[in-house]
């Protein structure tokens, strides 16, 4: 088997090259990253049973046919995450997370290897208390220029499903968790970084009591396995998340870690009044279980962190 990573040494992608050797004995794992975010240390200490095989290559201008042939699957987590910040940037977060997916895409079309996709909850809007895969364009409203280039590359990738794409298109909650190539640019582990450094939490006037989905990021390495080892390349779109939780929750529990944190009240443009549920029971039909903890990630990114404190 032949699994090529694309964005291989970010948050996410970190963990799971180290996960693959293990899930799949003898896969030869392609790992490919623009070094961007100069990441370097994701590639340290890999475990020694892996097959690995790194390529510093942009999916913008890289030779993807050379680099998918004989590709089983590709896993495709390149792209500009960072949704707060997307409305500075929003031609390159177009560029990147839309025209780099469907070059994606096409390429694995024509090596005839199954495509997984990291689309994002924040692609719902919505006033609604429950939402599911199945909600109505009204409920889709992305609300920075992040969410809308995952919205609308689940649409071509729905496209190219009728032209014989094999694919799966994962809505991921925001992230959470240690892991090599960590960032904290969003809430759980930025909220984690600024308690640790002595900086005031700055959350969104509005947020506090608003509830949003997050994902503890072992259980997306989980269900990336968990697809390849079955072969769901379906076509549909599946929420995975660990928790709906509020930021006061998200707060409380740091507080317990960080007694003396602090919290600063800020305003941000992303930010509005919504405040919703959503479901995972799609993919958890399927058979996939959902067995994060925010309180232990939160816990081991606080540990961590303490050594550096000012």
């Amino acid at each position: 088997m032949k699994i090529v990573v694309t964005g291989a040494l970010g948050h996410i992608g970190s963990i799971l090259i180290r996960t693959l050797p293990d899930a799949f004995p003898a896969a030869e794992i392609v790992m490919v990253d623009d070094l961007s975010t100069q990441r370097y240390c994701s590639l340290f200490h890999l475990p020694a049973k892996g097959n690995y095989r790194f390529l510093e290559a942009d999916v913008m201008t890289a030779d993807l046919d050379a680099i998918f042939k004989g590709a089983d699957v590709v896993v495709h987590l390149a792209a500009i995450t960072n949704a707060a910040g997307s409305f500075e940037i929003a031609d390159q977060v177009e560029k990147v997370n839309f025209k780099g997916t469907e070059l994606v895409a096409r390429a694995c079309l024509r090596a005839g290897a199954a495509l997984m996709f990291f689309s994002s909850t924040s692609v719902y809007g919505t006033q609604a208390e429950v939402v599911d895969e199945d909600c109505g364009l009204e409920e889709l409203k992305p609300q920075s220029p992040y969410a809308d280039s995952k919205l609308r590359s689940e649409e071509m990738l729905k496209a190219m499903g009728e032209q014989g794409l094999r694919f799966i298109s994962f809505r991921f909650g925001t992230i959470f968790g240690v892991s090599p190539g960590m960032r904290f640019h969003t809430a759980v582990n930025k909220f984690a970084w600024q308690a640790c450094m002595g900086i005031p939490l700055t959350v969104w006037t509005t947020a506090l009591d608003q509830k949003r989905p997050y994902l503890d990021v072992e259980d997306g390495i989980k269900a990336i396995n968990f697809t390849i080892e079955r072969d769901r390349f379906d076509g549909q779109i599946y929420n995975v998340l660990t928790t709906n939780a509020t930021v006061r929750q998200i707060v409380d529990t740091i507080r317990e870690l960080v007694p003396d944190l602090e919290v600063s009240l800020v305003d941000a443009r992303i930010m509005n009044q919504l405040s919703y549920t959503v479901s995972d029971a799609k993919f958890a039909k399927l058979g996939f279980q959902a067995t994060g903890d925010l309180q232990r990630q939160l816990r081991d990114t606080v540990t961590m962190l303490r050594g550096v404190r000012r």
